[in-house]
Order: structure tokens, then C-alpha cells, then sequence
């Protein structure tokens, strides 16, 4: 179970920002409790997203021997239905299990008034770190309004740094330490993992540069609309973390 602090764009006459606590179950989580590998979970999560059926995936990496992968949170409706539609015998198991975590996060009240000053300075310290953080992550959800609709076209890693104002080797130190993409040689370019190709996260350009009688074929690998989505914010959680870290610190 997953209990993440989200950040929501709205829209009136302009666009304000808000964060609401949501209580959270990871694919991960749910392929335990259902014995199934946690990649066919994954695969059946982004079905269901893709047709309507659920709603918008959130992204979280997790570390697992030396290596870094991905998973999905899932709200407790959505949660419900994903069980239901890969294993409904388990469906009573899951109820269970979200009643049983919902009880542990029940708030517990100050008993004494040393408490209650202790919880009202703590939560004006938090509301001080969230406001930071929303100021920082407010150019990436103008970035997502602007730029990422469908059928935009691809994007280059270049031309993503643009519109995300970032650093190109800041930006390429991310994807590599975060493995999302690699380099087969020291020079050689970006490479992103099968599983992200599988998910129309990037698409490949292929073609053929001439040099006089010499010419050899190349490959490059765009975002597509899609991946921009996905990897502006998982950027803009990476600079949100950042953000909280130095002001923690």
C-alpha cells in the first residue's frame, strides 16, 4: 500500500494548484496477493487504462537486486476492478486487505495540548514543503497543458529538454541512473528499455546517412506523445523529491 501526497492541476479562470492525500495499492501489492507475476498485472492495468476502464496509471519505480523497474498505483476502486477482472475468487481477499490498511492509517487524535502544538507546528512545516514543491512542479503541469496532447508528433531527448527546461546531461544522467533508457558504448546513443518500446512510450526513426562513397543506416529513438506524458512526470517527481530533500536537510 502506497499513501502519496499527488499533485493536481485545475483549471478555473487560470490554473491553481492543490494536493490531496490518496490512499494507494501497487501492482505489486496485487500481483502478490493474487499469485501472478507482477509484468502480467502491469500488462492488464494498461489494457484496462487504455480502454476507459480504469483510471489515469500513476508511475513509481522500486529497486530490486541492484536494479531499478516500475510499477503502477491504483486508487482502491480502480484497484477492485483490476482484481475482479484477472482473478474475481480473490476479489473478498483484496476487500480485506484494503479494510485492514485503512484501519492502520486511521488519524489518531492529540490526547494532551503538548501533542496538539506538536501536530499543528509539524503540519505547518509540511504545508510550508508542499508549497515548495508546488511552486517547482507548477512549470511541468503548464508543460503537460501546452505540449502533450495527442497526436503531437514524436520528440527527440534534446527537444524534450527544451520544453522541460532541463539540463541536457542532467537529463541524460536521469534516464541512465533511473534505467529507463542505455547505451550499448561509451558515444553510442540512447537506447530505451523493450519494455518502454512495448508500451509506445518511443518510437524508432530508421534511415541511412551518406559519407562520399560510404553510407550506413542509423536508428534514433523518439518520445511520442505518450512517453512525453509519462516522462514529464517522472521528471517533475524527481525534481519535487530533490526539492523536499534540500529543504529537509
Amino acid at each position: 500500500m502506497s499513501f502519496t501526497k499527488e499533485i493536481t492541476p485545475m483549471k478555473e479562470q487560470s490554473m491553481q494548484l492543490q494536493t490531496q492525500t490518496v490512499q494507494k495499492m501497487s501492482t505489486r501489492e496485487i500481483a502478490d496477493l493474487l499469485g501472478k507475476t507482477h509484468s502480467n498485472i502491469k500488462i492488464s492495468a494498461e489494457r484496462m487504462q487504455a480502454t476507459g476502464v480504469i483510471r489515469t496509471l500513476a508511475v513509481q519505480e522500486f529497486e530490486h537486486n541492484g536494479n531499478r523497474y516500475t510499477e503502477y498505483l491504483l486508487e482502491k476502486r480502480d484497484s477492485l476492478i483490476l482484481v475482479a477482472q484477472n482473478s474475481p475468487e480473490y476479489t473478498a481477499r483484496i476487500v480485506d486487505r484494503w479494510q485492514e490498511l485503512e484501519a492502520q492509517q486511521a488519524p489518531k487524535l492529540p490526547q494532551t495540548m503538548a501533542q496538539a502544538l506538536r501536530l499543528a507546528a509539524e503540519q505547518a512545516e509540511q504545508i510550508e514543503h508542499q508549497q515548495a514543491a508546488l511552486a517547482l512542479a507548477a512549470p511541468k503541469v503548464e508543460f503537460v497543458e501546452r505540449y502533450v496532447q495527442p497526436g503531437t508528433g514524436s520528440m527527440g531527448v534534446r527537444e524534450v529538454c527544451k520544453v522541460l527546461g532541463a539540463k541536457l546531461n542532467d537529463f541524460t544522467d536521469f534516464l541512465l541512473k533511473r534505467g529507463l533508457m542505455y547505451c550499448t558504448t561509451p558515444q553510442g546513443p540512447l537506447t530505451p528499455r523493450a519494455e518502454h518500446m512495448h508500451n509506445g512510450r518511443f518510437e524508432a526513426k530508421t534511415g541511412t546517412a551518406e559519407h562520399g562513397d560510404n553510407s550506413h543506416a542509423y536508428v534514433h529513438y523518439k518520445f511520442t506523445a505518450k512517453g512525453v506524458n509519462w516522462i514529464a512526470g517522472l521528471w517533475s517527481q524527481n525534481q519535487v523529491k530533490q526539492a523536499l530533500a534540500r529543504g529537509l536537510a
